[in-house]
């Protein structure tokens, strides 16, 4: 009888040990570039663009990305915002990409955000939530991700 509870609290220990250790916390998804950039639809209220955000998975499982909520920030002026429900296929430990279409306000563009898209850098910034998870289960992650870019495709 004693081997037996002899083995089995090693079994516990055994199981407590690979649980824990494998239920760390994902790493954050890295940013790495934008590409694809392109005018879908065009007018003096209201225009759409079209980008691709390219991101690095460091995590050693795969994920989904459901839904995306973004405002999209240019020099600190308001650009526009991305809704969309998409499914992209995140692979562990890979490079993929998650096409966004901004909604645009032209009115406001015109207004504020004209002069900074002259400029060879500007500052972008995206802000709101992401929708990740796998096998049906999602949770929403904020997102509030700034960085200087080129922006020569326009100039």
């Amino acid at each position: 009888m004693r081997q037996f509870s002899t083995s089995l609290l090693l079994w516990y220990t055994v199981l407590t040990a690979l649980i824990m250790t494998s239920c760390h916390s994902p790493k954050d998804l890295e940013f790495r570039d934008f590409n694809g950039l392109s005018l879908d639809k065009a007018g003096f209220t209201a225009s759409a663009l079209k980008i691709n955000l390219v991101y690095f998975n460091p995590n050693n499982f795969g994920l989904e990305v459901n839904r995306t909520e973004l405002d999209i920030y240019i020099d600190s002026n308001y650009l526009g915002h991305s809704s969309q429900l998409l499914q992209v296929e995140v692979p562990k430990r890979d490079v993929f990409t998650i096409p966004l279409r901004i909604d645009v306000d032209m009115k406001n563009l015109l207004k504020n955000g004209l002069i900074a898209l002259m400029n060879k850098e500007v500052s972008v910034r995206a802000v709101g939530t992401v929708k990740l998870g796998k096998a049906g289960v999602y949770k929403n992650f904020k997102v509030d991700y700034s960085s200087r870019q080129q922006f020569s495709y326009f100039f």
